[in-house]
């Protein structure tokens, strides 16, 4: 039985999933000894990404219209973003950040460009191995986070949020319809998810010590 496309791709890319654990960013989550500043400017920049995040599976729900189910499902993957939105807006409360008025950092800029050019010239296959790298590095990266001990870690929200069955769940059904809209397009999928799993480290990098 062929392994699954999102299996393969995420294997491929692993040397990247690691580099973003070991980012400066991602180490000071875990020991809680990241920057107050570094977070609220990293909570800003990822609501601003996020917004693009949302154009984009709009934009793949589109592609799949004659598909009603798998349009279906991406709708319901719309509503996790929108709740994880909510969740930056009670930060940017308790940080005094605002979040509707970012400017966006040259990696966040790189990246949401590469999402809106993906999503308005690609078809929904493409769109979505664009988009499941986030999904799946910020499940893996809360599961890892997660199994040292976080009490007392002021970033235990994060950790948990990312790491919870529900976020699991959201990277799960991504992943499958990834399987299911880009098997036939294996190459254009490899590189779209390829790139974005770069515009993660970056992304991360740019919050670094």
């Amino acid at each position: 039985m062929a392994e699954p496309l999102h299996q393969a791709l995420w294997a491929r890319n692993a040397g990247l999933a690691d580099a973003c654990l070991r980012s400066a960013f991602v180490r000071g989550l875990a020991d809680g000894s990241l920057p107050r500043d570094a977070f609220r400017r990293y909570v800003a920049q990822d609501a601003f990404f996020l917004r693009a995040f949302f154009s984009a599976y709009a934009l793949a729900a589109a592609r799949a219209a004659d598909r009603i189910e798998v349009a279906r499902r991406l709708h319901a993957l719309m509503q996790g973003v929108l709740d994880e939105l909510e969740l930056h807006r009670a930060y940017a409360e308790r940080l005094d950040i605002d979040i509707e008025f970012v400017t966006p950092n040259a990696a966040a800029t790189g990246y949401t460009d590469f999402l809106a050019r993906t999503a308005w010239h690609a078809e929904a296959g493409e769109i979505l191995a664009a988009m499941t790298p986030c999904m799946r590095l910020y499940a893996w990266l809360g599961q890892q986070l997660s199994a040292a001990d976080v009490e007392g870690n002021p970033y235990r929200e994060w950790i948990e949020t990312y790491a919870s069955t529900e976020f699991e769940a959201l990277a799960r059904e991504l992943e499958e319809l990834l399987d299911e809209l880009g098997a036939d397009i294996p190459g254009e999928a490899a590189a779209a998810y390829g790139e974005a799993m770069r515009h993660e480290l970056a992304f991360f990098q740019a919050f670094g010590r």
